[in-house]
């Protein structure tokens, strides 16, 4: 299974996502049966590694998201990847414009897949503070353990 993780600059909130999402995938022992990115709708940050702040609050809890560099969502990504997760609501819309129509089941809000954060968005903390990046954080965390839950019982499904 491939799953990416989206947001406008790839910086800050899909980063975090992808970083976080992997350690999951890692503790799990399933790095061999999941694969995980992430990507910018624009092309802002384009081989940038991720926010100072992101990294400096991700550190604080373990995480490494030093290696990471920002690309842009390219066509040939709404076929390598199963799940293409956006963080809100504008970075969907722009991925349904560009998606082809036969792939647009593999598009959705990244929040949907955790029952507490059903419907709700992941907030850019580019313009604000630190304590905006430990949400984003605390976020990912959360929505990551129930995102690799899904995904396993897919898995497990198709064994």
């Amino acid at each position: 299974m491939k799953v990416l993780f989206v947001c406008m600059g790839n910086i800050c909130r899909s980063p975090t996502v992808e970083t976080v999402f992997k350690h999951a995938v890692k503790q799990a022992g399933l790095e061999d049966a999941i694969i995980a990115d992430s990507v910018g709708t624009h092309d802002y940050h384009i081989g940038e590694p991720p926010d100072e702040r992101a990294q400096k609050i991700a550190k604080q809890r373990g995480y490494d998201m030093s290696k990471l560099r920002a690309r842009q969502i390219e066509i040939r990504d709404f076929e390598r990847f199963d799940y293409i997760l956006a963080m809100d609501r504008d970075n969907l819309a722009l991925l349904e414009r560009k998606c082809p129509s036969q792939l647009r089941n593999k598009l959705a809000l990244f929040c949907d897949f955790d029952a507490s954060y059903a419907g709700q968005v992941v907030p850019d903390p580019y313009f604000g503070g630190a304590q905006g990046f430990e949400q984003v954080l605390d976020m990912a965390e959360q929505v990551s353990d129930s995102l690799l839950s899904h995904i396993s019982e897919k898995l497990k499904s198709t064994l």
